[in-house]
């Protein structure tokens, strides 16, 4: 896990080594995702602790987190990926053994960058709570540059999960979504405090 935070070229690399040994790109134990759901039900519980939720709200916001941002957004995300890697990006060539991006593989890439995001946008975001609570502009760009960065270390962990790939070209396509993130991030800071509408959402 920290190796996604400071190194994640390298974790790429162990996926590498991993399909040469056990002949398949995705990971055949299921720690890391137990691991991330644990984790979102600690955080959760957490927020709910600070803005007094109480248990209904607790149970509300973790079927959100986890259910719909996490499985269901995951399970899409990881469609779509893996749809446009096969059809789109795979190498044409008549002379090589035919081979395919593994659905479950384009879901571990999923889980591999939520965990980036996870860190900057929920858990970094509990540590800046006193700061981003309140009204001031310093909050709004506090709160919009970690929900940034946490969306361009998503698109960025998912390019190097593709990229790893020696049979898939063209895999800056995944890298596409920053330009969009960094225009909306500039946007933002006129006045749309990412941090409060969605900490009001959930708690």
């Amino acid at each position: 896990m920290l190796y996604l935070l400071v190194s994640p070229q390298r974790v790429y690399r162990n996926i590498y080594y991993h399909k040469q040994t056990k002949n398949q790109w995705a990971r055949d134990d299921p720690a890391f995702l137990i691991l991330q759901l644990l984790g979102l039900v600690i955080t959760t519980a957490s927020y709910s602790i600070v803005y007094g939720s109480g248990t209904n709200g607790f149970l509300k916001a973790l079927l959100q987190l986890l259910v719909v941002n996490y499985l269901v957004s995951g399970v899409v995300l990881a469609t779509l990926t893996w749809l446009v890697a096969n059809r789109f990006l795979r190498h044409q060539n008549v002379h090589a053994t035919d081979q395919q991006v593994e659905w479950m593989y384009a879901f571990d890439v999923h889980c591999n960058a939520f965990f980036t995001l996870f860190v900057l946008a929920y858990v970094l975001q509990f540590c800046f709570l006193p700061i981003l609570m309140k009204t001031a502009w310093v909050s709004l760009f506090l709160g919009n540059t970690l929900f940034a960065l946490a969306g361009a270390a998503y698109a960025f962990t998912t390019y190097l999960g593709f990229h790893a790939m020696p049979f898939l070209h063209h895999q800056e396509v995944f890298l596409y979504t920053i330009p969009l993130i960094a225009i909306a991030y500039l946007l933002s800071l006129f006045g749309f405090n990412i941090s409060h509408h969605l900490l009001d959402f959930y708690f």
